[in-house]
């Protein structure tokens, strides 16, 4: 089980995220356009700059949704695969059995 402050930590980053999606958007569409002036377009990375960094999406981190553990993650379940084999020595996954050999 992972600290309960990391696992608070990451839903703050995905709110943070969440919360300033669009206006990144537009500040990366400005910055990366040829089009634009170079002065305008220094101008929207300085306001890219200034968000807070915990708002960028490459911070976030896959973890778990069962344990918090942030490695031997699987994306299609949001599970790690230890809490993955309890829950199904447990018979609590449907179609998933122990195999044997």
């Amino acid at each position: 089980m992972a600290k309960d402050g990391t696992i608070q930590t990451q839903k703050k980053r995905e709110r943070l995220v969440a919360k300033y999606a669009e206006k990144r958007a537009a500040l990366k569409a400005i910055a990366n356009d040829e089009s634009v002036s170079a002065e305008e377009r220094f101008g929207a990375r300085m306001k890219l700059a200034k968000l807070p960094r915990n708002s960028a999406p490459n911070r976030l981190r896959n973890r778990c949704e069962v344990s918090g553990r942030p490695r031997g993650y699987y994306r299609k379940l949001k599970m790690s695969r230890i809490a993955l084999r309890e829950l199904a020595s447990q018979g609590l996954i449907p179609g998933m059995t122990k195999s044997s050999w």
